[in-house]
């Protein structure tokens, strides 16, 4: 960040959390419930990687707690779960700019793959599973699948309102 750029755009990133928040809680039906994508997770995972100086692992906790107590969900499964994303994330943002589409897709997979298995253990810790583990893969497919779309709604959002 130069000397002359503060922060802006903090309000569009938190309206752009608050519209991935309505997409998670969208009712489906059964079937479409299990390749529902991690929608709080990819836009978060985006803004890291594209503001990396800004959004970090709080920024994941809090997101995560935030989703927590939207689907009641154990509270800290999804805080734990999304700062653990966020950490890799910015461990591996430079490297992710410069990887092609199926690179960055097979990343993101991974990523929200190994915070549903955190969720998961979590769950199964407290006794709480109502899921089969394998069923974790089909978010994580869809979210990958989604990876590129996201990316180009939100940098486009970004620069048409002048987030950095």
């Amino acid at each position: 960040m130069m000397n002359n750029e503060r922060p802006a755009g903090t309000g569009v990133i938190l309206v752009t959390f608050v519209v991935a928040a309505l997409l998670e809680v969208i009712p489906l039906n059964q079937t479409l419930d299990w390749v529902r994508p991690e929608w709080m997770l990819l836009v978060l995972l985006y803004w890291v990687l594209s503001l990396p100086h800004r959004i970090g692992v709080l920024w994941g906790f809090l997101v995560g707690l935030y989703l927590d107590v939207l689907v009641g969900a154990t509270l800290g499964q999804w805080a734990l779960s999304y700062a653990f994303g966020a950490y890799f994330m910015l461990a591996a943002y430079k490297r992710m700019r410069v990887f092609p589409l199926l690179q960055q897709s097979a990343v993101v997979f991974l990523l929200v793959g190994s915070a549903n298995l955190i969720a998961y253990l979590v769950q199964e810790s407290v006794g709480r599973t109502l899921y089969p583990p394998y069923t974790i893969l089909y978010s994580a497919a869809a979210s990958a699948v989604l990876w590129r779309p996201l990316c180009t709604a939100l940098r486009w959002t970004q620069h048409r309102f002048l987030v950095r």
